[in-house]
């Protein structure tokens, strides 16, 4: 080992709003995040409407895995595109390769089409694991394999496990599984947050610590899974006016939530 190996790097740390945000989190807890998830998050709502339409709880499930790993480099809000994509497939259901269905769509997408080519050979790669998969194999990782899901999209796609679009990817399977199987399952503490921009900004106002070991760490400590903690931040910082309006109604915890902004 190398001395760096020994030596701790020390990251700038504002103790005293780092304490705020944890007594803010622990005291919203992961019912707020659920709440938010439910009943704010206008993504979760658009699943709700592909799963209405199309009543097929496994294909439901593989097009939102699919479509998670796409989400990138949108050209749109990400919730107008989780919209598109429910309308698209709502009335245009996958007959057969959902890759071969993706070549078509992101190419008239109007918050979805750069970099199409990559993101179908994506799903190329993706396919043959997808269609290896029943109910019961997707029933299984939602109920006490989530990591396992990670794991495995992992090494089919040669990704990191900390990818952005790997751990959003298992996010929207927990929306997906929660509607498919009308049970609520936490997400895993081992599953990190998704590190993209507003993530990083946000978390400089606290410390120079990578934003991914320092919410790991916010979670241990207020009992907040990192995913659920991503639910809680992003009303805060999407900033989407109808986001902050169906927050508002949950007026026990909107106020709270919104302390976090300030921070």
């Amino acid at each position: 080992m190398t001395l760096d190996g020994f030596i701790r790097v020390k990251y700038r740390v504002n103790e005293e709003k780092v304490e705020v945000l944890r007594e803010i989190l622990s005291e919203l807890g992961i019912d707020c995040a659920r709440t938010i998830e439910e009943r704010v998050d206008l993504q979760f709502d658009a699943l709700k409407n592909l799963h209405d339409n199309l009543r097929d709880d496994e294909l439901f499930i593989k097009l939102v895995i699919a479509n998670s790993l796409v989400s990138y480099q949108l050209s749109g809000k990400g919730e107008d595109w989780w919209w598109e994509f429910s309308r698209h497939f709502s009335e245009n259901p996958p007959g057969g390769s959902i890759a071969e269905a993706y070549s078509r769509f992101l190419p008239n997408s109007r918050t979805n089409r750069r970099l199409v080519a990559g993101k179908v050979r994506r799903l190329q790669k993706l396919e043959p694991s997808l269609e290896r998969l029943s109910i019961n194999d997707l029933k299984e990782y939602y109920f006490s394999g989530m990591e396992r899901l990670r794991d495995e999209l992992v090494r089919t796609l040669g990704s990191k496990k900390n990818a952005k679009t790997i751990v959003f990817a298992v996010k929207m399977f927990g929306y997906a599984g929660r509607i498919a199987f009308g049970e609520f399952v936490p997400y895993p503490m081992t599953i990190e947050i998704p590190d993209d921009m507003r993530i990083s900004a946000y978390t400089k106002r606290f410390t120079s610590e990578p934003p991914v070991s320092f919410w790991s760490r916010v979670a241990k400590e207020t009992g907040i899974p990192p995913l659920h903690i991503d639910s809680i931040l992003w009303p805060v910082l999407g900033g989407k006016e109808e986001v902050l309006r169906r927050l508002r109604k949950h007026r026990s915890k909107a106020d709270l939530v919104l302390e976090l902004k300030n921070l």
